[in-house]
């Protein structure tokens, strides 16, 4: 655990890293199918981001690298191949990050709130238009601003990386 959120429980902190690989498994199965596109970029954005992020989210990201393949395939096997059942199961988990966000520093919880939301539209351009890359379908832009977690907007002052 990293020193920005050194504040939380364990059981928080792998909360917030198990996060990453729901919001990719919500958003690459939207259409009703997973894509194995989506999944290798989400993979690949994860390591992007352990090296290319502010400066208190590449430890974070770090840590989600550490597991995210295995963590992706425990969700597969564990959760119901209905899209809509999943999406219900997946939305109310990444809802659970809610209160923990608000035990973190403000600026911390604003990064990762943004860093979430870009996860999910990066996932979601990697499947469908010219060349299968860089379009997000009807289902997939319902669920890419992640409505199940409240909106972290920045404090007056702050300044973001």
């Amino acid at each position: 655990m990293t020193e920005y959120f050194k504040s939380l429980a364990e059981g928080d902190y792998k909360k917030l890293i198990q996060a990453v690989s729901e919001i990719t498994i919500l958003i690459a199965g939207a259409d009703g199918e997973i894509d194995k596109n989506e999944l290798e970029w989400a993979e690949k954005l994860t390591h992007i981001r352990s090296y290319k992020m502010s400066k208190d989210l590449i430890g974070f990201y770090q840590e989600v690298g550490k597991t995210f393949h295995e963590d992706i395939e425990a969700l597969i096997k564990e959760l119901p191949s209905n899209t809509t059942e999943r999406q219900a199961i997946l939305s109310k988990r990444l809802e659970e990050v809610n209160p923990i966000l608000g035990k973190l520093d403000h600026l911390v919880a604003l990064h990762l709130y943004k860093s979430y939301t870009s996860f999910a539209k990066h996932v979601a351009k990697a499947s469908g238009g010219v060349l299968a890359f860089f379009s997000i379908g009807p289902n997939e832009s319902n669920l890419i601003t992640l409505p199940m977690i409240t909106p972290i907007i920045a404090q007056e002052g702050e300044e973001e990386e």
